[in-house]
Parts: C-alpha cells; structure tokens; sequence
C-alpha cells in the first residue's frame, strides 16, 4: 500500500480500542499511516495477524513478552509455525524485562534468556527481525547489558544474519553504539515530545538506524498527553525527530518510512 507513516511497534488489540477500533483502522488509512502491531504472547499474536490480514496498513510480530513469564514458562512452539504466514514481518516482543522480578528472580531471569534466545534462533532462520523489548531494574541498565551480551556472542556466529530493533529505547550511549555496531536499529516513542533526555540519542544515531513508534496505546505525545494513544500520532513523533535532527519533516518522513519497508521485508 501507499503510506506516508509507519508506526513500527503498537497494540492495536488491546481492549483499549474495543468500542472503535475499525474507526481507528479506516482514520489511519485516510491518514496513511501504517503499523506494526506487537504480539506478546500466542493469543495477542494471532490477533495481530488476524488484524493485519483484514487491513493492508497493517503488519504483525509475533512472540512471548518477557514481563509475562514465570517460573512454569516455556517457549511457546506453535509461534514457530505463526511466522510462515507472509504478513508476520517481526519476532517478538522479546528481550528482558527485570523492572518488577518475583522473589525467584535469578530462576526468572534464566527462563527470559532461554526464551530470548528461541526468539533469536527463530529470527535468524526466519530472516524477521527481532522487536526487542528490554528494561531494566530500577537506576541500573542490567537487563541492557546482559541483552546485549547475549546478542553479542550470537552475532559473532551468525553475523548480519541476526537483525533487530530495540523498542522504546531507554539506555546510555554506550548501549546505543553497541547495538548500532551489530547492526540493530533503535525506535523512540512520543515520550520525545515532552522531555529532552533522548536528543543526544537521536541526533547521534545514523537516520538509516532510526524507526518511528508510538507504542499505542502507551504514551501519547504532545499535544495529546493524558489521552488514548493512537498509532496516528506517530507524527508527532516524526515531526520531534526532524527538529532534533535538524531535518525537514518530509524528509524524515519518507526515510522513515523506507527504513521501515527495506528492513522489516514490508510488501
């Protein structure tokens, strides 16, 4: 389809958008604006598919969210076969996730990597890239550093096999070039809007590196903070992107929108 904008990571499932979302849907093809809509477990990813297959501005991923595992959880197989349908274009989301650890953490944290790391096999044999959802502990960057450990050794096997976005990016500079130098890309959220603390992030990363998101129906931007947030305003996300890189909204837009297509195979 023709778009003008891509949000890559939202959830357009959620019961949020219960009372209007095909309004939404139709608001968003007038507006053309397309999305990623990001599973996290094996219902909300069939509900993304089955979205995507009645909406051609839409697209889906498909994986186990690491805030939803417990001691019990395992890789969920029948994933594996939900990737062969052609409007999957994504893995996850998957990462970790150590911002609220039951008393068992250490246990906890060995099922997220194990999982992760399925999700990264899968991603590697698939070539769709991986939708990764990481965070922290409180004033730490731990679940970053042991992510990207982890991503690390892999693409010393693999190499330009692995690929994948890191959602909602909320490191350091370190962390940053890390993952730019395996080759990943990093989406920021509305959340740009309304604070200052991503700019040195986003004026640093290459704009071939960049993705547009909202997270829907998350953090609403400026000038619609305190509201439902809506995969149509990814442009203000946009348009906060082209003035801290000091470049013209269309021009951001249209790479923004090419990055999306060449790197998530979107046809």
């Amino acid at each position: 389809m023709d778009f003008e904008y891509i949000d890559i990571h939202s959830h357009l499932y959620f019961p949020d958008y219960e009372n209007d979302r095909e309004a939404e849907i139709q608001k968003m093809k007038e507006e053309k604006v397309a999305t990623i809509s990001i599973g996290t477990n094996l219902e909300t990813s069939k509900k993304c598919i089955e979205l995507a297959e009645k909406n051609e501005n839409i697209f889906a991923c498909v994986g186990q969210h690491p805030s939803d595992l417990n001691h019990k959880s395992i890789f969920d197989r029948e994933i594996i076969h939900l990737t062969e349908n052609k409007k999957v274009v994504a893995i996850g989301e998957t990462g970790l996730d150590y911002f609220r650890l039951p008393e068992d953490s250490d246990k906890i944290k060995k099922i997220q990597k194990e999982i992760f790391e399925e999700h990264i096999n899968l991603s590697v044999a698939t070539g769709k890239p991986l939708m990764l959802h990481i965070r922290p502990s409180k004033n730490t960057f731990d679940a970053y550093l042991d992510s990207l450990d982890i991503l690390e050794n892999k693409f010393k096997e693999v190499g330009e096999k692995l690929k994948g976005n890191a959602h909602f990016f909320a490191g350091d500079m370190g962390i940053l070039k890390r993952f730019l130098d395996i080759g990943f890309t990093v989406s920021f959220t509305g959340v740009i809007t309304f604070t200052s603390d991503y700019d040195e992030f986003i004026k640093y990363t290459p704009m071939d590196k960049i993705m547009s998101e909202t997270d829907s129906p998350f953090v609403a931007p400026v000038p619609h903070r305190g509201e439902r947030n809506s995969p149509l305003y990814v442009k203000e996300v946009v348009k906060r992107m082209a003035e801290i890189k000091n470049l013209e909204e269309g021009e951001a837009k249209q790479k923004l929108v090419s990055n999306a297509i060449e790197f998530f195979n979107l046809n």
